[in-house]
């Protein structure tokens, strides 16, 4: 049952089209999980202000891999696990740390599983981690930067993997190939 609609610059609300011609420019389509959003051109325009902050943040591409995927995987959403492979792929992340994210298996360094397990920890505390869990980020090499910038990351998560399980965004086509469920 749809009751969202996938919007394009001619259906979305006049303040969402320049918004999803910035996506159309930058994705070179406009991704499902933004035409949803389009819906509310203030969600849409503070997904993408999110999503640019967090390509400015101090994380490198394969730190930024593992903490996307790690919330989209424990959210089990089925939009931004493979739209994040996808993106991985294109970041050119190795293939070994995006199987071990999707499969949750361990990941290739003791560093990018310390960024994990604190993603998770921070997820599912609700931010009331122990010192243990910082002591053990800030011991792999993080700093206070980065703790904040997980939170940044989960923001945009949050919304994106929220929306897609509720509008039920239909994965788009260069992704289709990389579909993930969540094994029980």
């Amino acid at each position: 049952m749809k009751r969202f609609t996938l919007h394009d610059a001619h259906s979305a609300p006049e303040g969402s089209r320049h918004l999803l011609e910035k996506s159309q420019k930058g994705f070179g389509m406009i991704p499902s999980l933004h035409a949803v959003m389009a819906e509310s051109p203030q969600v849409l325009e503070g997904y993408q202000k999110l999503h640019a902050l967090v390509l400015e943040s101090s994380f490198d591409n394969e730190e930024k891999t593992v903490v996307w995927q790690t919330i989209s995987v424990e959210n089990s959403c089925h939009y931004c696990v493979p739209a994040h492979t996808g993106i991985a792929k294109m970041m050119e992340v190795p293939d070994n740390i995006i199987n071990a994210l999707r499969d949750e298996t361990p990941l290739p360094s003791d560093k990018l599983e310390a960024l994990r397990t604190f993603t998770l920890a921070v997820m599912r505390k609700h931010g009331n981690v122990d010192r243990e869990d910082l002591d053990a980020f800030l011991g792999a090499g993080y700093n206070n930067r980065q703790v904040l910038e997980v939170i940044l990351v989960l923001s945009q998560k949050v919304m994106s993997n929220y929306i897609n399980h509720i509008a039920e965004t239909p994965v788009d086509e260069p992704f289709k190939k990389f579909a993930w469920s969540k094994t029980p």
